[in-house]
């Protein structure tokens, strides 16, 4: 296996392109594409909820302050039949 670093500028038509051409092997196992910021620490995927969301919900489960919800019964899980 080995492992390459590119440095790409994407605001220019060849950077675009290359990104472009790049990403249509993202589906192939074996092709791993990671990419990094300037530091080199590896961007994860941007999550798709609100990050205050997801540190609200965290911060509920460690203290213990949720209910769980049988999907089955809804209303009556929280008390609303």
């Amino acid at each position: 296996m080995k492992t390459l670093t590119v440095k790409i500028n994407e605001r220019t038509k060849i950077g675009k392109a290359f990104i472009a051409m790049f990403n249509s092997f993202k589906g192939f196992e074996e092709i791993e594409i990671i990419e990094t910021d300037n530091y080199g620490q590896v961007n994860e995927e941007e999550s798709i909820y609100n990050p205050e969301f997801v540190k609200m919900v965290l911060d509920a489960d460690k203290r213990g302050e949720y209910k769980e919800v049988d999907p089955k019964d809804v209303w009556g899980s929280l008390g609303l039949k």
